[in-house]
């Protein structure tokens, strides 16, 4: 592996011409693809294999033409206080307005409140609501014009007036702060770490040609492959982040290189066979973790891991040959200028000591006892307090994941500045708090010759269920076969009584149906969320199984070593845990919520353990790879276990802190999105990035090591013969002659692990 990258690293160095154009000739490629391609279509969210996506299916193939998940929109009028919503010009001016709107473009129908009963036992409230014959995202500018016009109308007439439903999702992802804010973090802690404007700016330059082209092919694909606006973006945080990351690293270890003596094309090449060998296994590991999320059976997350898997690998592609190419153009430029002004003494006989070094020496000129060493010696002095303390604190932050609840936050998460949200409290105080998340009833009656009665048998048997306040007349389809109504619970959507009533009437369907000959589903959205967390909770053993288990493995071929990967597994699934709880700790308990903007507090994201399991093993994956595969280089080169520890700090410690600070503030800038999820997800990455880096990697690994001593780099004989090696520390550039790309036959490793 080493050898072949380092050819890689020396080919894009001397070609950078042709390497530059070649990306160049890509990004155009994809550019003009991205706006020739056709628009995506929205086919809407679906879970298979459960019973709320069944009902919906249903809905759809007995009731054509009419999309069980449609545009909407339910609008609210509210009377001043003392006053009746039905009298006089109040009601003069709903009328008015639920006539506009059922005039408007795309409508199918608006309700009329007083006829349709929905109208509060007060007479304060009343709602209309207007459906569409096109999607959400399909809806023209004129039909939203239309709503809103309607809504201002009503408010001029002295009503309080809020919309809530689909139609007011315009769809798109987020609005560009949250990538400007963590350009604009990633830039400074670069320069910061690298003291050059030209090194800060070369991974933030290819992180963005990455991002350019990975967001380009999913966008000409998204037609082709049914692809949402969702998808990009976690092709678009992960590829920024990891983009800067690898370059930063191959940068980094180019510096290095430079200051052992090594002429640039040279550095740039063993660059790419170490650093670039790292990079490769890293992205695997994230690119397993992703493309392990179609094990959850989610037809979305599935397509967003996999199209986020394709930004990753993108970015690994541009760190081993975009950036040896670049470092070809700006050979001194990334260096700092002390080293800058050293090499033009040299130069000019002014400076240097005339005789060069060696390439083979193990520090740098340099080299000075930075933070990252002095923290090594620190935990090396005291493994077991490090080890002790840094275990108990990951703990005591898992544990309000003890109290983890799943669902789908809706429009009650949303900040009360958006009339959705007020839209949801008015609904909530004037009909109860059930009335936003009613249970859709779907019956098959396909079979039965009284059809009717049997509906209204099974409508009668489901209102007198504990927990239902009202249930709705039933609609029938065109052949009479299969009725829809609505039962509304006295509990809110995210209520966990309302989950067990959902439970409750699926566990007593065959009584509910008896006598009867027909059957019935549950669905609506209330339902379909807590399916849906069943589903992941169901889904998450399985997942952590597979996506453990392979980069276990792949940790075993990296490393040769038993028991490092074991630990680097450990430690991921305390960060993680950890993570979990904080998210816990914020958005469902409500600590410190309102800082984030995060309004109301209640059930944490269903994907949302998903998304963190995953993402998270993938990051936490690529740090051990980086910091450890310096220290395992460190021991095979004879130094010992402690020493070896030191060296990879003293070598990577400034570097890993740099990737993970970068991390942080990608994920970190999307906590300003008004999208919930987008918040939440956000959140959990960047705390959970914080916690692996510098608990985990910085201080547990270190310590276990320590204490570990030579058994952690201990391998069976029998599996040290089975196992192919891939060699990312490079022991082959090292063992090779000068200028050539291929050791010597008849050599060896300057050290031969113990594997007794």
């Amino acid at each position: 592996m080493a050898i072949f990258l380092h050819r890689v690293g020396r080919i894009a160095f001397r070609h950078r011409w042709y390497v530059v154009l070649v990306w160049a000739a890509v990004l155009a490629l994809a550019g003009f693809g991205a706006l020739s391609a056709p628009k995506a279509s929205d086919e809407g969210f679906s879970m298979p294999g459960i019973e709320s996506q069944k009902a919906f299916d249903l809905m759809e193939q007995r009731f054509p033409g009419t999309a069980a998940d449609g545009a909407s929109a339910r609008v609210v009028f509210v009377a001043p206080d003392g006053e009746r919503v039905d009298a006089g010009g109040n009601r003069r001016a709903v009328e008015a307005a639920v006539a506009s709107l059922a005039e408007g473009p795309q409508a199918v129908s608006a309700s009329d409140p007083f006829r349709a009963k929905a109208l509060s036992e007060d007479g304060r409230t009343a709602y209309a609501t207007v459906t569409y014959e096109a999607g959400p995202k399909d809806l023209t500018a004129a039909a939203r014009d239309r709503l809103k016009g309607a809504v201002e109308d009503a408010r001029g007439a002295g009503l309080t007036v809020e919309v809530s439903g689909k139609a007011l999702d315009e769809g798109g992802g987020p609005g560009g702060t949250a990538e400007a804010t963590g350009v604009a973090v990633a830039a400074l802690v670069l320069l910061v770490t690298f003291g050059s404007l030209a090194a800060a700016g070369l991974p933030l330059l290819t992180a963005l040609i990455g991002v350019g082209v990975s967001l380009a092919s999913i966008l000409t694909l998204a037609h082709a492959l049914h692809l949402s606006a969702t998808t990009s973006i976690l092709a678009m945080m992960l590829g920024l982040a990891v983009g800067i990351d690898y370059a930063l690293f191959v940068v980094s270890r180019y510096r290095e290189e430079r200051s052992r003596g090594h002429e640039p094309r040279e550095a740039a090449a063993v660059a790419a066979g170490t650093a670039g060998s790292a990079v490769v296994f890293a992205g695997l590991t994230v690119v397993i973790a992703l493309a392990g999320l179609s094990v959850v059976g989610i037809p979305m997350l599935t397509k967003m891991g996999l199209a986020a898997s394709g930004a990753v690998t993108v970015a690994v592609l541009i760190a081993l040959t975009l950036v040896p190419a670049l470092l070809g153009f700006w050979p001194n430029a990334v260096l700092t200028r002390r080293a800058r002004a050293g090499r033009a003494g040299r130069a000019d006989g002014t400076g240097g000591t005339g005789g060069g070094r060696s390439a083979r020496d193990d520090a740098p000129k340099d080299a000075t006892e930075g933070w990252g060493t002095r923290w090594a010696r620190f935990v090396l002095r005291r493994p077991l307090p490090v080890l002790l303390l840094g275990v108990v604190g990951l703990g005591a932050l898992a544990l309000p994941m003890t109290d983890l609840r799943l669902g789908n936050p809706g429009d009650e998460a949303k900040p009360v500045s958006t009339t959705e949200r007020r839209a949801y409290d008015a609904l909530a105080e004037a009909f109860g708090p059930g009335f936003n998340g009613p249970l859709t009833i779907v019956v098959d009656a396909r079979g039965t010759k009284d059809a009717r009665d049997a509906v209204r048998t099974v409508a009668r048997r489901i209102g007198d269920t504990g927990g239902i306040v009202s249930v709705s007349p039933a609609r029938f389809n065109e052949a009479g076969d299969t009725a829809v109504f609505q039962a509304v619970p006295s509990t809110a959507p995210t209520d966990e009584r309302t989950k067990d009533l959902v439970t409750s009437i699926r566990e007593e369907r065959p009584e509910i149906v008896s006598g009867t000959g027909v059957t019935f589903a549950v669905t609506g959205t209330t339902a379909l969320d807590i399916d849906i967390a069943g589903k992941v909770q169901s889904a998450l053993v399985p997942y952590l199984t597979v996506v453990v288990g392979l980069a276990v493995v792949l940790l075993l071929l990296v490393f040769r070593s038993l028991l490092v990967p074991l630990k680097a597994a450990a430690g991921y699934l305390l960060s993680v845990l950890a993570s979990l709880g904080v998210v816990v700790l914020v958005f469902q308990q409500g600590h410190g919520a309102g800082l984030l903007g995060a309004e109301h507090t209640g059930p944490i994201m269903s994907l949302m353990p998903i998304f963190l399991v995953g993402i998270v093993f993938g990051l936490a994956m690529d740090y051990e790879v980086f910091l450890v595969s310096r220290m395992r280089e460190a021991y095979v080169r004879g130094r010992t276990p402690g020493e070896s520890v030191t060296e990879g700090f003293r070598h990577s410690a400034r570097v890993v802190a740099a990737a993970a600070l970068i991390m942080v503030a990608v994920f970190a800038g999307f906590v300003s999105e008004d999208d919930s999820m987008i918040k939440m997800i956000g959140f959990g990455l960047a705390s959970a990035v914080l916690l692996d880096a510098f608990v985990v990697r910085m201080a547990l690994v270190p310590a276990v090591l320590a204490l570990l001593g030579h058994r952690a780099w201990w391998l069976p004989a029998r599996l040290d013969r089975l196992l192919p090696r891939v060699d990312v520390e490079g022991e082959a550039l090292h063992r090779r002659p000068a200028g050539t790309d291929t050791p010597p036959s008849g050599t060896v490793a300057p050290r031969e692990v113990s594997r007794t």
